[in-house]
């Protein structure tokens, strides 16, 4: 670099630095240099792919016009990821470091005026996305009493446009396991994409946490928070995995600056916002204050379709293969459990017949699935539910159980639904306290052991127990 071009360059870094402001350029730009002017082209040059493709994609047009601003001449801003060859004495790395270093070798030059989003480095391969499954789409999804209003709301999400107002937000679904929720978070995610309006980015969580520690031991952390909230559409899978008090903060950060910036969120999980006992309430306040849809239980009609599509879809690559209507109806009806047991017996009979070349008949299926056949699962009893059946039985009100009321007529009641709480429910204590009026998790231990202790003697009070359990699963 001359002398001339190094006044320049540290003219655009002023420039630049009073456009976008100290912390940005701080994040983006410190690590920036100058590899050179040819004619119309100025060749510059970052650390990293991750740096590199961020630039491209939001700061193009501005790096530029600070150098038309000295250099008029220019049209062409190149950018280049650094050889690793090039960089300071080696010391001792992260695995997130080593793996980004990996990465930066095989960097090469590209236009910056492209605005092409290029794949992140290892230390931030989370803002690539979690990998997406091509089957997951709308036109696969199978449409039933139980999930016609999350695949109206999901569909409603995918077809919006840049600037829209957002209707729902963020759009909440919850599931038990294998009921459609990353079916559902899977085709938002291609459909969005592929309509090009929005880029919308789907995360399991534990790509989301990965990828923000992995941020904070290479020391991009800043960077990694920023490209998040720059997202149009943010898709999160299995909220019920988010641990760590950094990592929920940050999330928490996040989801308030997407939500405050008006973009979308999209989150899945296994239960409710007001269940997921391990996150903060401040995060469990602001999910349940968009639209929380529950995906219930596949019916047997439903089941029954989901099976044809499977045996459509397996048919398209093997010609021959047939499973007679009593045969699938015979699988809808025994398997309960969820989506993922019948596309495993759709699976299992075309495996069969195709290797042993015999058509699929009843007995052959009632002999291959007969391990998936479970026996039907209680119903899965909710607090709310508990307190709610405990009132009506006892005839007090459930603001009563929630207070600090200490009469008899109140006292018993509350102690018999923490019990049941406990015995009905995987709830921990702390949990069940919190629901109970923000009690402490001794309280809880308390109830639970007096009303144990009084039904191996009381035998009215055990009737009492036996009818509320028979009520609350029925």
């Amino acid at each position: 670099m001359t002398s001339m071009e190094h006044d320049r360059w540290t003219k655009v870094q002023g420039r630049l630095r009073s456009i976008v402001g100290e912390d940005v350029y701080t994040s983006w730009f410190a690590r920036m240099d100058l590899e050179g002017i040819q004619g119309e082209s100025v060749h510059l040059s970052v650390p990293t792919r991750f740096l590199k493709s961020w630039i491209q994609a939001h700061y193009a047009d501005r790096v530029l016009s600070c150098w038309q601003a000295e250099l008029p001449e220019v049209h062409r801003i190149d950018l280049t990821v650094r050889s690793a060859m090039r960089c300071a004495p080696p010391v001792k790395e992260t695995k997130p470091q080593v793996e980004e270093r990996r990465v930066e070798r095989s960097g090469s030059t590209s236009d910056l005026r492209s605005g092409s989003y290029a794949p992140a480095s290892a230390g931030h391969d989370a803002l690539g996305g979690s990998p997406l499954d091509p089957r997951l789409t709308f036109e696969t999804f199978v449409l039933g009493r139980s999930n016609t209003l999350a695949h109206a709301a999901a569909r409603q999400v995918a077809e919006g446009r840049r600037g829209d107002p957002v209707m729902f937000n963020p759009l909440y679904i919850h599931a038990g396991v294998g009921l459609g929720k990353t079916h559902l978070l899977q085709a938002v995610t291609w459909a969005g994409n592929a309509s090009g309006e929005r880029k919308v980015l789907y995360l399991t969580v534990e790509k989301f946490m990965y990828g923000f520690v992995a941020a904070l031991k290479s020391q991009t952390a800043l960077a990694f928070k920023e490209a998040l909230r720059g997202i149009d559409v943010l898709v999160i899978d299995d909220l019920q995995f988010l641990q760590g008090k950094t990592t929920q903060a940050e999330f928490c950060h996040t989801l308030n600056a997407l939500i405050d910036a008006g973009r979308q969120v999209v989150i899945a999980a296994d239960r409710p916002p007001s269940e997921l006992e391990t996150l903060d309430d401040r995060v469990r306040s602001r999910l349940a204050g968009g639209l929380v849809v529950e995906m219930g239980s596949l019916g047997e009609e439903l089941r029954l379709d989901i099976l044809k599509s499977r045996v459509a879809a397996a048919r398209t690559h093997h010609a021959g293969f047939d499973v007679p209507l009593p045969v699938l109806e015979y699988l809808a009806r025994s398997i309960t459990h969820n989506g993922r047991d019948l596309e495993g017996a759709v699976n299992r009979l075309l495996a069969h017949s195709k290797l042993n070349a015999t058509p699929v008949t009843l007995e052959m299926a009632e002999r291959e699935v007969r391990d998936l056949i479970r026996p039907q699962e209680p119903k899965r009893v909710k607090i709310e539910d508990i307190q709610r059946v405990v009132a009506r039985q006892y005839n007090v009100s459930r603001s009563d159980l929630l207070s600090s009321r200490r009469t008899a007529n109140v006292v018993r009641p509350r102690q018999v639904a923490m019990y049941l709480a406990k015995t009905m429910t995987l709830r921990s204590l702390p949990e069940i306290g919190r629901r109970f009026g923000g009690r402490d998790h001794t309280t809880v231990l308390h109830a639970v052991r007096k009303i144990e202790g009084l039904v191996a003697k009381d035998t009215t009070l055990a009737d009492e127990v036996e009818l509320l359990k028979r009520q609350l699963q029925d």
